[in-house]
């Protein structure tokens, strides 16, 4: 096994025993860059020498016996939202290219202390304002959207082109995109996560979390990431510590919420066949399966884009109206009809959500974790604009793709993505687990114990290497698109 194969826990173990150095697995991730980059276009920029620097200082520090925990060494990617001290932060899109933040982002700050090895910022679908991030491909399949709107940061995990990356999920740019690639991501409770030093895309609806290869790994980013900073308005005061301790694959007498509404309307059979057949295996661990009723299904997509819309209008209100013909046109399209919101709708999206944030805590008393399907369908073509459900009904991709994620953005309730199998063609599903507010331990415990038996997911984007597909396009450190 080369060393970007290694799950985070692993590398770090082997660098804690002093069998794998920082060096040793920064100069794998990069090679893999190298080997797939060129057809999977998940970086932004590529920054080799940054990232050689900072592995050969964590293996001066660890050898002189100054390790600073479980990310000391381990090479990363960020999405290309968060800013950077010193490299560009582009969000993707023509109106920031150039942006060299002069300061960190928190998120970044805090994963620079823990030792972690940046090695390039990540794809976006521009501004995170989409489901499919569409420069990115997906490395299961080279004709097939990665998902969005953290698609690159997805699509480096997938292919081993970084050991972990962060993303940010306002509609569920975490867990779609993870769903699509086949790996773990998970958006914290609204609030855990400071934002301070990240590009907002609806500062009501933002979080920032991780996207691994487990579920252990995703527990061991977010405990270098969680604690309140004033800087953060929306943070909460908290202490907390998500830490996976794997004690093992039993789940008895937890309850496990199984939806007989909404989340299993208008989902594809392949997709609702490796759902139920996860519930069945977290029967088999001894939990409990409950029927449980969804509240409010009829106003969830009014709510999410009610507030996300003026939201995202208000942030981008400058640059829209100096620079407008720097935007995509699907991301200007939105802009521009965010300014046509009238302010009572969005009035009524707060009211709306306080109302379903209630009824979904409620609710949340009555199960431990509600498990669902990710995303109805798995990674849609990349010039694929629909999706016709069994009764004829048609459904945009992003209508489709944000459906099963959205309530958890409204509510601000921690939710994770993780691999349920495959559909026939080879592509990921995704099985979507929801906890109670601060409720990442137990959604972790569950999604570890499946992923237990369940069994590893290897690397996409093998057939590429084996073709001998080398990296082309700019020098590491540049900027590509």
């Amino acid at each position: 096994m080369n060393p970007n194969e290694l799950s985070l826990a692993q590398a770090s173990a082997a660098i804690a025993d002093r069998t794998l150095s920082p060096v040793e697995l920064t100069e794998s991730v990069l090679a893999r860059i190298d080997a797939v980059d060129a057809h999977i276009n998940a970086y932004v920029t590529v920054a080799a020498e940054a990232a050689r620097a900072q592995a050969a200082e964590a293996e001066r520090e660890i050898a002189a016996g100054r390790r600073r925990g479980p990310l000391h060494g381990i090479p990363m990617a960020l999405k290309d939202l968060i800013d950077t001290a010193g490299m560009a932060t582009t969000s993707s899109s023509a109106v920031r290219a150039g942006h060299v933040p002069a300061v960190d982002s928190l998120v970044a700050a805090r994963l620079k202390k823990a030792g972690a090895v940046l090695v390039g910022k990540a794809h976006a679908h521009e501004f995170a304002y989409g489901l499919t991030t569409p420069q990115t491909r997906n490395p299961w399949h080279l004709d097939h959207v990665p998902g969005g709107s953290s698609g690159g940061s997805a699509a480096a995990v997938a292919a081993g082109a970084a050991t972990y990356s962060l993303g940010t999920d306002t509609g569920g740019s975490i867990r779609v995109p993870s769903a699509l690639t086949g790996v773990v991501g998970l958006k914290p409770t609204y609030g855990l996560v400071p934002r301070h030093g990240v590009a907002s895309l609806s500062w009501s609806l933002d979080h920032v979390g991780p996207i691994t290869r487990t579920v252990q790994d995703a527990g061991l980013v977010l405990d270098a990431l969680v604690g309140h900073h004033p800087g953060d308005p929306a943070g909460l005061d908290h202490p907390y510590e998500a830490h996976v301790s794997r004690p093992g694959a039993d789940l008895e007498d937890l309850r496990v919420g199984v939806p007989v509404n909404y989340y299993f309307d208008h989902v594809d059979r392949q997709v609702e066949g490796a759902v139920r057949r996860a519930l069945e295996s977290l029967a088999d661990l001894g939990a409990r399966l409950v029927d449980v009723e969804i509240p409010m299904g009829e106003y969830i997509q009014a709510t999410q884009w009610g507030l996300m819309v003026p939201e995202a209008t208000a942030y981008h209100e400058q640059h829209l109206h100096t620079t407008p013909e720097l935007y995509g046109p699907d991301v200007r399209v939105l802009l521009e009809a965010g300014a046509l919101v009238p302010a009572t709708d969005y009035l009524r999206a707060q009211r709306t959500r306080t109302l379903m944030r209630e009824e979904w805590n409620r609710l949340l008393r009555e199960v431990d974790v509600i498990a669902a399907p990710t995303v109805p369908a798995t990674a849609a073509r990349a010039d694929q604009e629909t999706f016709r459900w069994a009764d004829g009904t048609v459904e945009t991709v992003s209508d489709a793709y944000v459906r099963l994620t959205a309530p958890a953005n409204i509510t601000g309730l921690p939710a994770l993505s993780l691999p349920a199998g495959f559909d026939g063609a080879g592509l990921p599903v995704g099985l979507q687990l929801i906890g109670r507010p601060l409720g990442e331990a137990t959604v972790l415990h569950v999604a570890d114990a499946y992923e237990q038996v369940r069994g590893p997911v290897p690397l996409a984007g093998h057939l590429l290497v084996r073709h001998g597909a080398g990296r082309a396009g700019p020098a590491h450190g540049q900027p590509h698109s």
